[in-house]
């Protein structure tokens, strides 16, 4: 992709409603334009990091045996009200009616649907265990958005529901969930620490947040610091292992509150624990038949018993997670993205796209760059001065920088840059592709 007709508005100035790094960087990135209060357009650069993220929670849900498929954003108010949760949830549900004055809503979860689609097609627990998932935009219209996409009112949400037998074998979907989410957020590039969470309105008596470590988080964070060397893509064990050892030793020994250490509900001493801040980016739930019983998601037993299944919901904030992970991986300059998220893997910049040379160095390794993919170069052809390619580069925030000038293009040399060390090489252009590679 060619920067002079790729859409990119980057910005200078910093607007003035933006109070934190992830909302400034991602307004003068030009990742999002802000449509009405906490609602906002995601422009080419921005969806290309939301579709990267949320391509990871995709491949990790499916590879723990989670099905896809997608449910609407407009839902009727009957399901909700026969679950008891339509007056209880509250002002952040956008309450809507359709011509015929059916009571309708703009979703902010799931379970109700979701239950619904169940109870129509399973009746045996021969069909379970089951997990179904989706990505899907939700919207709670929050009574004060802030932060940009991290505190919103339409998300882009991963949500999945489990449905098992009785309690026993919903607490092993929750292993299996819990540890993929470990693996999600590694995967992005983060260290995320699971926390005890209360379960709010989603209900049950088993719930989890994950919080990913940034200076700039909303919650205070306590952790063993063996968690923090603990590596989930390796030391973990398999989904198919016996999970509740693992479960046991990282879950319930953490806990978050404001400001302090809660000894109730972590017992490692507090002189043996990391503090540091986070933000939420992810929560998991076991609430049993809580959903099952008014709504009347039953199957039949081996010997004929009718049961309620026994649920459990998961969600990542995909869209948030844009927002936490540039909160967690910025400097002054801008964004640095992990490879894993980047919109483009390496930005080539030219500094004299009229020298022939120049142009024509350019050219070749832009060509060798695509031929891994749409993803893998980003190319400033612009004539525009040194200094603002360095800058737009740089608050854009790509791991790899290679800088073409006319004194190395007559030799066949380049300027490497890695983003997130600054640490500059200048390198043949075959080294070059190697150091990117």
């Amino acid at each position: 992709m060619r920067m002079s007709v790729f859409f990119l508005p980057t910005l200078k100035e910093t607007p003035a409603e933006a109070q934190i790094a992830s909302h400034r960087l991602m307004l003068r990135a030009g990742m999002v334009r802000q449509t009405s209060a906490g609602i906002y357009a995601w422009l080419p650069l921005g969806h290309r990091v939301l579709r990267k993220i949320e391509q990871i929670v995709r491949e990790e849900q499916d590879a723990a045996g989670a099905q896809e498929l997608l449910m609407p954003t407009i839902q009727p108010a009957e399901l909700w009200r026969e679950s008891g949760r339509y007056d209880d949830y509250g002002k952040e549900m956008l309450r809507i009616k359709d011509r015929h004055e059916r009571d309708m809503l703009f979703g902010p979860t799931n379970e109700e649907m979701i239950t619904d689609i169940f109870r129509t097609a399973v009746k045996s627990y021969r069909n379970l265990p089951l997990n179904l998932y989706h990505i899907q935009w939700k919207f709670r219209d929050e009574i004060r958005p802030r932060f940009g996409v991290m505190r919103g009112r339409e998300f882009l949400m991963k949500d999945a529901y489990s449905f098992d037998t009785d309690a026993a074998a919903a607490r092993r979907s929750y292993q299996v969930m819990f540890l993929a989410y470990l693996r999600t957020f590694a995967r992005l590039g983060l260290r995320a620490i699971p926390m005890r969470a209360d379960t709010g309105p989603i209900g049950g008596d088993l719930s989890h947040e994950f919080i990913i470590l940034a200076e700039t988080g909303e919650s205070g964070v306590y952790c063993d610091p063996d968690w923090l060397t603990l590596d989930v893509l390796t030391d973990a064990p398999g989904y198919q292992d016996d999970l509740n050892p693992f479960f046991e030793r990282y879950t319930g020994i953490y806990a978050a509150t404001d400001e302090k250490h809660d000894p109730t509900a972590c017992p490692v001493p507090a002189d043996q624990l990391v503090s540091a801040r986070g933000i939420e980016v992810g929560h998991i739930f076991n609430f049993g038949t809580k959903y099952s019983e008014p709504m009347n998601a039953r199957v039949a037993l081996a010997d004929g018993e009718q049961v309620a299944v026994h649920m459990g919901s998961y969600g990542i904030g995909v869209s948030r997670l844009v927002g936490g992970i540039i909160e967690a991986s910025h400097d002054a300059a801008g964004i640095i993205w992990p490879a894993a998220v980047a919109p483009f893997k390496v930005g080539l910049i030219n500094l004299k796209p009229d020298d022939d040379t120049c142009r024509s160095l350019c050219e070749d390794l832009e060509g060798t760059l695509a031929m891994g993919g749409d993803d893998q170069v980003l190319y400033d052809d612009r004539a525009e001065r040194a200094g603002v390619k360095f800058a737009d580069m740089d608050l854009i925030g790509l791991p790899w920088q290679i800088i073409v000038g006319p004194r190395g293009a007559k030799t066949g040399t380049v300027e490497v840059k890695n983003r997130a060390t600054g640490e500059r090489q200048e390198v043949e252009t075959t080294r070059a592709l190697d150091l990117v590679a």
